[in-house]
């Protein structure tokens, strides 16, 4: 009987060692699952960060060139779309994803009302039991949209006309009624009123 039972012993031994090996490894494979993750997500905030500060200096710039157009209103509509010349915003794009430990891969301003941005992380995924996996890099995408928040009945004059017009329409933005007063800076709209910056649709790969 003793005898018996130290076989079964020395048997079963080797079996559990392969059962613990086993789980060894698969606890090892998700928290390489987890790091990849944990580099997604900072790739993912680094590329939200940079596509939304590079959009919400396009915005500021919009409401500057809104500001010096103030006292015509037959150009608002071209501010509020984006047709006036624009300002680069890649470089802004460039210091928020350095600020979240990323590097700007692809930077795109061309669109007037947005921007997209691709970002690649400076950490590596690390050491792992899994295969490849040590030097990657996650790389991320974002697009920020820049949205007018404006209507105003715009009014029409002749082509030669370049008097000033005698009384500014209103601007309804987002449910609030502004009187554009020039003599009144204080009480114009900010940034922020004329525009709303929010993202986009998400798009994701690695290298």
């Amino acid at each position: 009987m003793r005898r018996g039972w130290c076989s079964d012993t020395g048997q079963a031994f080797p079996i559990y060692i392969t059962v613990v090996a086993g789980l060894l490894f698969l606890a090892f494979a998700y928290l390489a699952v987890g790091q990849a993750a944990v580099n997604r997500g900072g790739a993912q905030t680094a590329a939200d960060a940079a596509a939304l500060a590079a959009a919400q200096s396009r915005r500021d710039y919009l409401a500057g060139e809104w500001l010096a157009a103030v006292t015509d209103p037959t150009e608002w509509e071209n501010v509020f779309d984006g047709k006036v010349d624009l300002n680069p915003t890649c470089r802004r794009a460039e210091q928020l994803a350095a600020q979240n430990d990323g590097q700007v891969q692809t930077c795109d301003d061309s669109g007037p009302l947005e921007v997209t941005v691709q970002v690649r992380t400076n950490k590596r995924v690390g050491d792992s039991v899994v295969p490849g996996v040590k030097d990657i890099q996650s790389v991320q995408s974002a697009t920020a949209v820049i949205e007018p928040l404006c209507t105003f009945d715009a009014p029409s004059r002749g082509a030669e006309d370049h008097a000033p017009l005698p009384e500014l329409p209103e601007l309804t933005c987002d449910g609030t009624v502004w009187k554009p007063d020039p003599a009144d800076p204080e009480g114009l709209p900010r940034p922020e009123d004329l525009f709303d910056v929010h993202l986009a649709d998400r798009q994701a790969n690695h290298e």
